[in-house]
């Protein structure tokens, strides 16, 4: 529950962080009178998202069960590629991501009466898009082993929610939080959420058998970790941990995490090395 909760946190921030902009920098600007259109552009892109996630969740349901092992192995891959492209992308772009907004509107605010709508569409379908994608992603691993979908999304809805009390403490200045800081911490944790997701998916592409090695077992330690407790729950739950995990999985899961999770570590280092360093005064050097 607690991935569920953080993917929800964390791209509900990014898309609230967007919109927190989006409207600052017209109410700031006396543009109030075109405040409508950025709204429209994001319930619009809001309800293509739960369109996506409708479709992701009740589409494959008539299809044989190696059909649904195919698509849904195929999206986590899917899901993961997306995922790690935002991690990186999100840690990267934080800092500059409101001169990079204002310079959109600016230009939107130009061209014409729709192309606000769209520049709010596009700036919070992505993330609604992608939550989508690695929410079904992830629930669907739980849901596959009986953990049913209702409290993952629970979760996911809790996350969205608080995201959107901070977006709004942010737009009113009266929170003040490092930004890069914080997703470069739930960067590192959603690649480990990632490397289970990818793990899971081959598995389901083992079961379809596209992929070889579904008996092949890597190792077995359900004689030692319960998968029925609660701690096994929340390992599967968090990471997608399976006590008895094939070879395949298991060799994707390392391939993944430990090069990806190196190179997120070693961006973030560099940029940390590369921000500016405040003047210090001649008062306080001497």
């Amino acid at each position: 529950m607690l991935a569920n909760y953080l993917i929800g946190l964390r791209e509900g921030l990014e898309a609230g962080l967007i919109v927190s902009i989006l409207v600052a920098y017209l109410v700031k600007s006396d543009r109030r009178h075109l405040l409508p259109r950025v709204w429209a552009g994001i319930g619009i892109a809001v309800a293509v998202s739960l369109a996506f996630g409708a479709l992701l969740t009740f589409g494959p349901r008539g299809l044989t069960f190696e059909a649904q092992e195919l698509i849904g192995g195929t999206l986590s891959i899917v899901a993961v590629g997306f995922v790690t492209w935002m991690v990186f992308w999100m840690a990267s772009a934080a800092r500059g991501i409101a001169g990079e907004l204002r310079g959109k509107i600016d230009l939107a605010a130009e061209a014409g009466r729709w192309s606000l709508l769209v520049v709010g569409a596009l700036a919070v379908g992505r993330e609604g898009l992608e939550t989508a994608l690695f929410l079904w992603a992830a629930t669907n691993a739980i849901s596959a082993d009986g953990g049913g979908t209702v409290r993952p999304l629970l979760a996911a809805a809790a996350g969205i929610a608080t995201a959107a009390v901070l977006a709004w403490l942010l737009y009113k200045g009266a929170l003040k939080i490092n930004l890069s800081r914080f997703f470069t911490w739930t960067g590192a944790f959603l690649v480990l959420v990632a490397g289970g997701v990818l793990s899971y998916g081959v598995h389901d592409l083992q079961e379809a058998r596209f992929l070889p090695g579904e008996h092949d077992l890597m190792f077995d330690v359900s004689n030692v970790l319960d998968p029925s407790s609660w701690y096994a729950t929340v390992l599967k739950g968090v990471f997608n941990f399976s006590p008895a995990t094939t070879a395949l999985e298991g060799t994707v899961w390392l391939l993944y995490v430990i090069p990806v999770m190196a190179a997120f570590w070693y961006a973030a280092h560099r940029r940390a090395a590369a921000a500016p360093v405040a003047p210090v005064s001649r008062r306080t050097a001497s």
